[in-house]
């Protein structure tokens, strides 16, 4: 399974994609999509879209996901990253992709086993987990993060799922009954 991980951004978005095979998760490509900083927002916005989607129809991955909005200090940066979330989720949307969406906490979570986890702590498990160095803008490995993050969630979904389609109520069955 293919996936494309995206860090939005309304003056850098960062962009992922890994392949799981099995247990195993490796680095097929990432990049950043960067407008100018001197281009209006309503431009900004276009040149995102525009970005992802070229990305998307180059490297047609089987998943999307994305980081989800968090809190910002100031309602101004809250509203157009959630603008360019929204044009980002469209343009995953328009290839056809099922959108993930995953708070920050979680993929740091899922990445260096600490939700508060520092940007260059998840940087470096990124490259550690698919072993090789990350440079560039942190958006790439935050990217990446999200990607990595996703292939294992997904991995562990597709197998609740057979567990419950096998007729077993989750993923745990006690062996043995228990008197009492």
């Amino acid at each position: 399974m293919k996936v494309l991980g995206v860090d939005p951004g309304g003056f850098v978005t960062g962009w992922g994609l890994v392949e799981r095979r099995g247990a195993r998760v490796t680095l097929i490509d990432s990049g950043v999509i960067r407008p100018r900083r001197s281009t209006t927002f309503s431009e900004r916005l276009r040149f995102l879209h525009e970005g992802l989607a070229a990305v998307l129809a180059r490297t047609r991955p089987d998943a999307f996901a994305i980081e989800a909005v968090f809190h910002a200090h100031h309602a101004r940066s809250a509203l157009q990253l959630g603008h360019a979330r929204g044009v980002l989720v469209l343009a995953a949307a328009q290839a056809g992709l099922a959108i993930a969406e995953y708070p920050p906490a979680t993929v740091k979570k899922a990445v260096t086993g600490n939700g508060a986890a520092a940007k260059d702590q998840v940087r470096q498990m990124v490259g550690t987990l698919l072993g090789t160095k990350i440079d560039g803008a942190m958006d790439r490995s935050d990217a990446l993060a999200v990607a990595i993050c996703h292939a294992h969630a997904a991995d562990f979904t597709r197998k609740l799922r057979k567990a419950k389609d096998a007729g077993r109520p989750g993923a745990v069955r006690p062996t043995r009954k228990v008197k009492g």
